[in-house]
């Protein structure tokens, strides 16, 4: 692989996603929207209302309709319209250190550390759908149905590949 192109960003960065030439950063407190060549459209979200990472993780629809954004320290899971307006606010107590992915066929999943879980959110964002499975400290989730494999990280330093009984969840649970 070999480097592309570079930028430089006016904040930091936690987290982004990318869909449809649209490429979205969080920087801990806000969410920015940019295109590919790094020029900063604007910033689309901003809670500076919470100490900590309240605006810490971001994953994308696969339309681009739906921005998930992950809200550390109130345990919530942010639906935001592509304008950054908050559509829908989902919280849960599990949630202590969450990541949110989005599957190619839109299905939302969020992971946490401190509960060991992987947990399926339906796509407004609003109720928990199933619990797919249990893991040891994940900090990241990727499900990718056409290869039929979730995978999740431990530590930054393992990375876990689960490929049939999560995947009947997963599409049980389809939304």
């Amino acid at each position: 692989m070999s480097k592309g192109r570079e930028f430089q960003l006016e904040h930091p960065s936690h987290s982004m996603a990318h869909r449809h030439g649209d490429l979205y950063i969080t920087s801990g407190t806000a969410l920015y929207l940019y295109d590919l060549n790094g020029t900063q459209i604007k910033k689309l979200y901003e809670d500076t209302c919470s100490k900590g990472s309240t605006v810490a993780k971001c994953a994308a629809s696969p339309n681009g309709n739906m921005i998930y954004v992950i809200n550390q320290p109130c345990h919530q899971l942010l639906t935001l319209a592509r304008d950054g307006t908050v559509l829908s606010y989902f919280t849960d107590p599990q949630l202590k250190y969450p990541s949110v992915c989005v599957s190619p066929a839109g299905q939302v999943l969020v992971c946490d550390y401190a509960s060991e879980i992987v947990m399926q959110v339906d796509r407004e964002g609003k109720r928990q759908i199933a619990i797919v499975t249990k893991i040891s400290r994940p900090t990241a989730v990727f499900y990718s149905r056409d290869d039929l494999v979730m995978l999740t990280s431990q530590s930054s330093i393992v990375l876990y590949v689960y490929n049939s009984e999560v995947n009947q969840s997963l599409n049980k649970h389809r939304t």
